[in-house]
Parts: C-alpha cells; structure tokens; sequence
C-alpha cells in the first residue's frame, strides 16, 4: 500500500490561509485609505482655486460698483419737496360734488410733490378747510394725495371727511393751498372754484382764521392749526365764516 500524505499535508495549513487573507484586506485597505487622501487633496485643491476666484470676483464687483458710484456709498435719493410751493391750482372744472381723484398719484406729480412710502416726520402739522358753495358745506374727501393700492402717501394729504389737512413730510418745506387743491383735482383761482366762477351776484373769497385774504387763495400757505375757508356765494353767504377749529388731541 502506498504511503498516505499525513492530515494537511501538501496544502496550506489553515493559519496560513488566515494570515493571508488578513494580509490581503490590509492592502485593500490601506489602498482604499490612500485613494481617500489622495480625493481629499483634490477636493482641497479645487477648493482653493475656487475661494480664490471667488475673491477675485468679489473684488472687480466691489472695484465696479465703486467706479460706478463715484467712490460713494450707493443711498437711496431723499424725495424732493420744492422750497417755494406752487401757489396755483389746476383741476377739474365741475360743480360739485368733488370726489378723490382715480389717479392720486398723477394729480400729486400735478402738485410737484412726491410719493412718498411712509408719512414724513420732520415737519408734521395740521390745517384744517371748509368749503362751501351757495351756502352750503362741500365735503372735502378722504385719502386725498394718498395710494392705496400703491401703498404710498403725499406729504400733503387728508385720512377723512373732516377737512384736516395733514401736512407731514420728510424735509422743511412750505406747501400752499394751490398744491393742496390740485391734488384734489378742483380748478382754483381768484375768479372761480371749479365750475362756479364770479359774476355780479357771486363772489369767491378766502379767509384765514376769520379774516379774509386777497389774491389768488391758491397761494396762501399752511401753517399749523390754520382755519382756512373758501366761500362762493353771494355777499349774504360771506358773513358767516369759522375764525377756529377744535382739532382733536394731538393734531
């Protein structure tokens, strides 16, 4: 009978095969471990070059918008309020009643005064006008010089029906009657309010705190806690005129 191979013999034994398989998993891994470092130097590298482009470009928009502006800070242009205000008045010429005008901002820009996105605080006063016609009271309107839908306000403007002008703006300005009256889009002049103008029976004059005013009326200028009335009528319809008015606290 032949010699038989003892137990094992001719072949690996188990620990070799085991520290072979060991040795092979380290070279896996350490070839894993190097292809990550070497993906992380690229990663760095790329991110390099990157922040570096990007401070370039940073740096020719900040050189370009500095070009642009002169050197200055970019601001946003304070609105203007012209320093003499216009002392006549453009509009309709109707009899009344006289509603807020459609477009409030181009009966505003008629004024040559701006919109503006909030009310002014440097100048802030109240005047109060009555209107009336053959003796009778015109309503001045609402929201006169104020957008609702475009969410913007004239310095010169009123909230309600009470005939409180408000006058509240960004800067020191003074605003007239005139400036007030194109906003509402009513015609005035010495010689006619809207339709209704002067004849032999009818007059058409001013007053300022009781006390009346020659000239255009569209050239008196507000002032705070003014009591401003404009009365067309006949002379009978003259006497009865407001000298005061009680603004509420506050105003």
């Amino acid at each position: 009978m032949g010699t038989k191979t003892p137990n094992g013999a001719g072949t690996p034994s188990g620990a070799g095969r085991r520290n072979k398989e060991a040795d092979k998993r380290a070279r896996i891994a350490a070839a894993k471990a190097a292809a990550a470092r070497a993906q992380r130097r690229s990663q760095l590298t790329r991110l390099g070059i990157g922040g570096g482009v990007a401070a370039v470009i940073i740096a020719l928009i900040a050189v370009g918008v500095v070009g642009l502006s002169g050197g200055k800070s970019a601001s946003t242009a304070a609105p203007v309020i012209p320093a003499t205000p216009a002392n006549t008045a453009t509009g309709r010429d109707s009899t009344p009643p006289w509603a807020v005008p459609a477009d409030t901002s181009a009966a505003v820009q008629a004024a040559g005064l701006p919109m503006l996105g909030a009310e002014g605080t440097v100048l802030h006063i109240h005047a109060h006008l009555d209107v009336a016609v053959n003796g009778q009271p015109v309503t001045v309107p609402a929201e006169v010089g104020i957008d609702d839908a475009a969410q913007q306000i004239s310095p010169l403007h009123t909230h309600d029906t009470t005939g409180v002008i408000h006058i509240e703006s960004p800067t020191q300005a003074q605003f007239s009657l005139g400036q007030f009256f194109t906003e509402w889009q009513v015609s005035l002049s010495s010689d006619h309010i809207g339709a209704l103008t002067v004849d032999a029976s009818h007059q058409l004059r001013a007053y300022v705190n009781g006390k009346a005013v020659d000239g255009d009326p569209a050239a008196i200028v507000l002032h705070a806690h003014d009591e401003i009335a404009v009365v067309y009528g006949t002379a009978a319809q003259q006497q009865k005129v407001p000298s005061s008015y009680a603004f509420a606290p506050g105003l």
